[in-house]
């Protein structure tokens, strides 16, 4: 009985599993969230810019343009053209594909927020649209 009572639990946790991913591991959720225009915002709102994410190069690297006017938030970040997306979650932003000029952590709702550098906290989120905002 016991062993039954087991088989059933763990059919019923490999159904939930599946519910939510679409058989390779990346979750149907994450997949539907997408989007290739973002809006980027420093600590609330003070400042904002576009930053777009282009075609993939290769598993989980996609080029990026970051609209000038972003170096008000944060210098040096105009210069990154590869957008980085690792494993957990995280995404970097380079200007050579390896080395984060910032990097963001999933936020609580839909979007991103910067933890690398600590300051000035970044928000990035989808725009909604496919125009640039400079």
């Amino acid at each position: 009985m016991k062993a039954f009572s087991a088989l059933i639990a763990a059919a019923a946790l490999l159904s939930g599993v599946q519910l939510f991913h679409d058989g390779n591991g990346e979750s149907v959720a994450n997949e539907a969230a997408r989007s290739n225009s973002y809006r980027l915002v420093a600590n609330g709102d003070e400042a904002a810019c576009a930053v777009s994410r282009g075609a993939e190069i290769s598993d989980g690297l996609s080029l990026l343009t970051v609209a000038p006017k972003c170096r008000r938030l944060l210098p040096g970040i105009e210069q990154a053209k590869f957008w980085r997306e690792q494993n957990d979650g995280t995404v970097a932003f380079s200007a050579n594909g390896t080395d984060p000029i910032v990097t963001f952590a999933v936020a609580d709702g839909n979007g991103y927020e910067s933890y690398a550098p600590a300051l000035p906290l970044l928000s990035l989120a989808a725009s909604g649209d496919s125009r640039s905002a400079d």
